[in-house]
């Protein structure tokens, strides 16, 4: 008998868990990458406790799942093939998967993946599923929402990043994708003439084919979605560009912000010494900080301005460069208030970094190391200020994880970096941390100094306006509402409710 509810179908290459009774191996089930299993986890666990009928694909990751079929008995993987035919988790069946560490390739072999994954999608699960609705997310599920739109189901498609991929018709049937089937609805590199002109020459665009064939896309912020449609960027290539554009211009356009993971909390964080909440964060914090100290090899000082640099080291996106031209500059400024600054974090422009400290000799107030999981969860902890000068953002998560440790984010005012960063008026208690317009040094260090006078201010100004952060960041950036939007957007789709009064 058919369910009452619209039935669901997320179909997303990562996810970082799922919830408890969705499924017998529900909790083997990890493959995380970035945000994109973040928001899937949270919005499938959001959706089944709604009671909404959903079903999510992904790829069967063997290896990070922890399971090895070659090591079950016939009785074993009789059962273990009858838990995956029977539940809401449908896994995509490839060799390309099974002994991965790792959801994405360095190197060419992703579309290799993508490919595998969507034909399972296509060819198996969306047929046993028969969803009323299919959410898919990124270019290596471009190809589904014309698939999807053949087959009269409508589609959501998430614009996480602004990367793409390309092949032509004959590759991707030579992968086992019937694309004759659908091919009118992809993004070709020229208009086609017919599908025999086009099937060996003329490359689809995935990342522009899951825009153009979707009944409605979003992005993964507000303001970024409204950046793409005016124009800026100039990275972003006319394809995608035009594509959201007339989604946008259509009404079938929105931007949903992202949020951290839900363990990102310094009440519950393991992974700091000293946990905390708004209440008792001050010596927490302090306690924290001596204890980062310590690790970095910085001067031990709790009362000193403690600014974190928690994002890959990307002079294209995000802006390492800015602070290398005045980092020296600043920490000169500020040598008697003790200032330091403490990197965490990989990226091809590490090195400078450890050329200005070695240069200069300020190893105690300048800390440069790897990426480290548990060491990054300190910095936010003992951190007074985390540091986001990205040029662009389509999201962001650090100047949201940032405030709710208590340390305020020091952002340039774009993407999801403005819709989260609001300036700080101590003075009227409003805002959470420092933005700058203009990007260049010259913006960066204004906007540093705004935070140096913060930190100038008495403990009952700081301890109040920090709790009072702390708090209002923990309401605002969560899963929870981040999942409550998306079901808004289903709903909007389908033109009814995901569960039925009497369902639930």
């Amino acid at each position: 008998m058919a369910s009452k509810n619209p039935r669901i179908l997320i179909v997303t290459p990562e996810i970082t868990y799922l919830p408890e009774g969705m499924g017998n191996l529900a909790g083997k089930m990890s493959a995380k990458a970035g945000g994109m299993a973040d928001v899937s986890a949270s919005l499938t666990a959001a959706l089944y406790q709604l009671g909404a009928d959903v079903h999510v694909a992904l790829p069967h990751y063997r290896r990070m799942f922890h399971i090895e079929t070659a090591q079950l008995v016939s009785e074993e993987l009789r059962k273990y093939k009858h838990h995956l035919s029977d539940e809401r988790i449908h896994l995509a069946e490839d060799r390309c998967f099974y002994y991965r560490d790792t959801v994405y390739d360095r190197g060419d072999g992703n579309l290799k993946l993508a490919l595998a994954f969507q034909r399972e999608v296509i060819n198996n699960i969306i047929p046993r599923v028969e969803p009323d609705l299919i959410h898919c997310n990124d270019w290596m599920t471009g190809l589904i929402p014309a698939a999807a739109r053949r087959m009269g189901i409508p589609c959501l498609f998430t614009v996480h990043n602004i990367h793409t991929q390309k092949l032509t018709l004959a590759h991707a049937e030579d992968a086992g994708i019937d694309c004759a089937e659908f091919w009118q609805h992809l993004y070709y590199s020229y208009p086609p003439y017919d599908y025999y002109e086009s099937r060996n020459n003329n490359a689809i665009d995935l990342q522009a084919s899951g825009c153009f064939a979707a009944h409605f896309i979003n992005t993964v912020s507000p303001t970024f979605l409204q950046e793409i449609v005016n124009g800026w960027h100039d990275f972003v290539p006319d394809s995608i560009r035009n594509e959201m554009r007339s989604k946008y211009n259509a009404g079938c356009a929105e931007g949903i912000l992202n949020a951290p993971d839900s363990a990102d909390n310094p009440a519950t964080d393991e992974k700091i010494p000293f946990q905390y909440g708004p209440d008792t964060h001050w010596e927490a914090k302090r306690k924290n900080k001596l204890a980062l100290q310590h690790a970095l090899g910085l001067d031990e000082n709790p009362d000193a301005p403690l600014f974190f640099w928690p994002s890959r080291l990307d002079p294209v996106q995000k802006g390492p460069q800015l602070l290398t031209d005045i980092i020296y500059r600043f920490l000169d400024k500020y040598h008697d208030r003790g200032a330091q600054l403490a990197i965490i974090a990989n990226g091809p422009y590490q090195q400078p970094f450890w050329d200005i400290q070695s240069f200069h000799g300020i190893g105690n107030r300048l800390a440069v190391h790897n990426f480290d999981g548990r060491l990054s969860q300190l910095g936010f902890a003992a951190s007074d200020f985390t540091l986001m000068p990205s040029l662009f953002e389509p999201c962001g998560l650090p100047q949201m994880q940032a405030p709710i440790y208590g340390s305020l984010a020091i952002a340039h005012n774009t993407g999801g970096l403005h819709d989260t960063v609001e300036p700080l008026d101590w003075h009227a208690s409003r805002g959470n941390g420092f933005r700058f317009d203009t990007y260049d040094s010259g913006g960066l260090m204004w906007a540093m100094e705004q935070a140096m006078e913060f930190h100038a201010q008495g403990r009952e100004v700081r301890e109040r306006e920090v709790g009072r952060i702390m708090s209002e960041s923990v309401k605002r950036f969560n899963h929870h509402e981040c999942a409550k939007e998306y079901i808004k957007l289903y709903e909007k789709m389908l033109d009814r409710p995901l569960v039925r009064n009497e369902a639930k």
